[in-house]
């Protein structure tokens, strides 16, 4: 069941489409900004309130790659994988940050920390490579920058 807090912020949405089932990824980033994540149950609960279908829901969510299926760690780390960043080194400094926390692409840390994640591009060609901590974007790393910014979220 949504909480109220949930449905009062999807239903302030509404004014900014045509029809409830416009708002519907607006919908999912309400509810996983609650919840860490979006369970069928959740999905089951927005698709009540916007008229639709679970499915129609999954469809969307499945597509959008910043909208988690699953659990994720308290912080997600998208590491860029274009080509840009892969150029100037992006494999190595994800391997290093696999190494650090022990942990592989799409896994999360033992104590649910960090999830690791690779995005295909956070549009900062010109500082690669690049990763990006819940909403914070990291330039030029290298693998000490890289231990220094993991520092940081506790």
């Amino acid at each position: 069941m949504l909480t109220p807090e949930e449905r009062t912020e999807i239903e302030g949405e509404f004014a900014h489409y045509p029809n409830r089932k416009a708002a519907c990824i607006d919908a999912m980033k309400i509810v996983q900004k609650y919840r860490g994540w979006l369970s069928d149950d959740a999905l089951r609960d927005i698709g009540e309130l916007l008229g639709m279908s679970e499915a129609d829901l999954d469809g969307v969510a499945t597509f959008y790659n910043l909208l988690f299926r699953r659990p994720v760690g308290r912080h997600v780390i998208y590491v860029c994988d274009s080509v840009s960043c892969w150029i100037m080194g992006s494999d190595r400094q994800c391997g290093h940050i696999s190494e650090r926390l022990n942990i592989g692409l799409g896994e999360t840390t033992a104590d649910g920390r960090f999830t690791l994640l690779p995005i295909v591009c956070l549009g900062a060609c010109d500082h690669a490579p690049v990763m990006m901590i819940d909403d914070d974007t990291h330039f030029d790393l290298t693998p000490e920058k890289i231990d220094g910014i993991l520092e940081r979220y506790t």
